[in-house]
């Protein structure tokens, strides 16, 4: 008797390596994220920093300070967001961390603030003498923690389906302090949920954009802080799971926290700081939950180089003469701007405090009903106004002083819609 084995012939192998190997690149096209985050409260507690001056001694804490970083990865696109419990974070501590990631491009590593005035100085600020009192070992340290941040989620990246909305956070939260309506309502929120195993529909990491001033209790009470932020995460991560992160938007002249009171007064204490923090984290929380399921979002990254000329003293002064070299002209200085697809999001990056005007414009023109504006990303050279408004009245005298200059706004708005027409549209 004849023993018949079995040969598969060539054509039918062919195309069994084929499907396998196609099931393999449908598999790896699978969107991926990962979450993680590093305490960076000093102890023993240093001098915080509100703005442009002298520290503050601090005494006490209320909550803990924060990097927090979230990673994206669809195919051979990565992209790393990341927040920091800071008033700002200008790139020259930026780039010092982006050069310790692994396996993720330079310029995909998106590094924005909360905007906290209650922690330590990230610009060091020279005085009229060219002295400064910032803590440059600490800032050395935070500068690994967010390295370390970064690769932990990048090692811990994890198969996942996105929800997003965007929508009014209501309530009192936040109102413009030169003119109380005049500032944007909407609350961006980008829920990254996993697919399998324990964390099956479960939140991995909840993004919270929203334009605020966390400055309820600010740099003169002696205590560092994450201010309503520190609440805020504390909250979606009790209630959702996960691991929470905030990018602040467009929050330039002056959106601020509403801690406005009956009396005239503003509340200036913890118990406000959790009040607008648990409040805004509720709303978010709100917002997304009916948001439909994406279960196979695109990733897409790109940016450009600006320069914007120094036109003001002040912060030509700052920027050549911090000992972080943050100026490398007298002139101009150079920052990264970028744009996000992420599923049905396009995300903008702002180096700095845009005015309201320039946010709802940038949000007219991406083609998406689910606009982000990540602002204090990647640099932050103070308030951004446009030229009409820049010196134009009384009430923008600060922050007309505290600005680059009147043709800022003109050539960041340029720049952003010539990446926004350049770039697909997001899904």
């Amino acid at each position: 008797m004849k023993n018949y084995s079995y040969k598969p012939c060539k054509s039918r192998l062919t195309l069994q390596i084929f499907v396998f190997l196609v099931s393999i690149g449908v598999h790896s096209q699978h969107l991926k994220v990962g979450a993680a985050k590093r305490i960076i409260t000093p102890d023993p507690l240093i001098l915080v920093s509100g703005g442009v001056g002298t520290p503050k001694p601090s005494t006490e804490k209320k909550g803990e300070l924060y990097v927090r970083a979230m990673v994206l990865e669809k195919g051979n696109e990565k992209i790393a967001i990341v927040n920091i419990d800071n008033l700002g974070w200008p790139a020259a501590l930026g780039n010092k961390a982006r050069k310790l990631i692994k396996d993720i491009p330079f310029n995909n590593i998106l590094i924005g603030a909360t905007h906290t005035h209650s922690a330590p100085d990230a610009y060091a600020f020279p005085d009229e003498n060219g002295n400064h009192a910032a803590d440059l070992k600490y800032l050395d340290w935070c500068v690994t923690q967010i390295a370390d941040a970064v690769n932990e989620a990048s090692t811990n990246l994890e198969p996942a389906k996105l929800k997003i909305a965007v929508g009014e956070a209501k309530g009192k939260i936040a109102y413009n302090y030169y003119a109380p309506e005049l500032y944007d309502p909407r609350c961006g929120i980008i829920q990254a949920l996993g697919t399998k195993g324990k964390n099956r529909d479960l939140p991995i990491v909840t993004l919270v954009n929203y334009a605020i001033h966390p400055e309820v209790i600010g740099s003169d009470q002696g205590i560092l802080s994450p201010d309503l932020i520190g609440p805020l995460y504390d909250r979606i991560e009790a209630k959702a799971g996960g691991m929470a992160l905030f990018m602040n938007s467009a929050q330039g002249g002056m959106v601020t926290a509403d801690n406005r009171q009956d009396n005239n007064k503003e509340a200036n204490d913890w118990e406000e700081c959790k009040r607008i923090g648990n409040l805004l984290a509720d709303e978010a929380l709100r917002i997304v939950s009916e948001a439909e399921i994406q279960e196979d979002p695109q990733l897409y990254c790109t940016s450009t180089q600006a320069e914007f000329p120094i036109d003001s003293e002040m912060m030509r002064y700052i920027l050549n003469n911090s000992p972080l070299k943050m100026g490398k002209s007298d002139r101009s200085v150079s920052t990264t701007l970028n744009l996000l697809n992420i599923g049905s999001a396009q995300i903008l990056t702002i180096p700095g405090e845009a005015l309201p005007n320039i946010g709802y414009y940038l949000k007219r023109n991406m083609p998406t009903e689910h606009p982000f504006l990540f602002g204090l990303t990647n640099d932050a050279f103070g308030y951004i106004l446009t030229k009409e408004d820049f010196n134009s009245f009384k009430r923008y005298m600060y922050v007309s002083r505290t600005s680059l200059g009147e043709k800022t706004g003109e050539i960041l708005i340029n720049d952003l819609l010539t990446l926004i027409h350049n770039s697909p549209k997001p899904n």
